[in-house]
């Protein structure tokens, strides 16, 4: 394959040379003979092409800056208006945020006075409960402190009684110990 490039190219600078000796050397463009044919098509040329981009090739071009310029007014109307509805729904949640904080605070306020009513009313409750076994307490404190001091005095009448009997040998009765164990009127 190296060889084949090779040979085509050693063939193409043979042809090469051989044009250039029969047509008498140089370029043809740069030969003054030919400019005024060439100015010629040139500006031939040059009017032809401005035609066709004028009424072909700009108007397409146009039409597409346009579109693209409406495409992009119509990007950022909907940029603009897909914000503005964010912004709506972010200020949307925020304040159903604020209402459920000041729900839950209203509702823990009303479960904390609802508690501190029970509690209350609880602790009447209690308190009358104990107030009642209180003064069961004191009436039989009462019952047995007067049972005990009426018992005192019996027990006390048997002792004197006894310690007189001991001391003088002789039997005295209840009532007489009775009459001087009484205390004396005051005066």
């Amino acid at each position: 394959m190296f060889a084949g490039t090779t040979m085509l190219f050693a063939a193409a600078a043979e042809a090469a040379e051989g044009a250039a000796k029969h047509e008498g050397g140089g370029l043809p463009q740069l030969n003054p003979e030919h400019f005024t044919g060439q100015l010629f098509w040139l500006v031939l040329t040059f009017v032809a092409l401005m035609f066709v981009m004028s009424r072909i090739a700009l108007p397409r071009v146009g039409d597409v800056l346009n579109e693209r310029r409406d495409r992009i007014k119509r990007d950022l109307e909907s940029a603009a208006r897909l914000k503005d509805e964010t912004d709506a729904a972010l200020a949307n949640y925020e304040k159903a945020l604020a209402d459920a904080r000041s729900n839950a605070s209203g509702i823990a306020k009303e479960t904390r006075e609802k508690l501190a009513a029970e509690t209350e009313a609880e602790r009447h409750r209690v308190d009358a409960q104990i107030a009642v076994k209180l003064q069961d307490a004191e009436a039989r404190i009462s019952t047995t402190k007067s049972k005990a001091v009426s018992a005192i005095g019996e027990v006390a009448t048997e002792t004197a009684r006894a310690v007189v009997s001991k001391l003088i040998g002789h039997d005295v009765s209840p009532e007489d110990v009775k009459k001087v164990l009484q205390p004396a009127p005051a005066e």
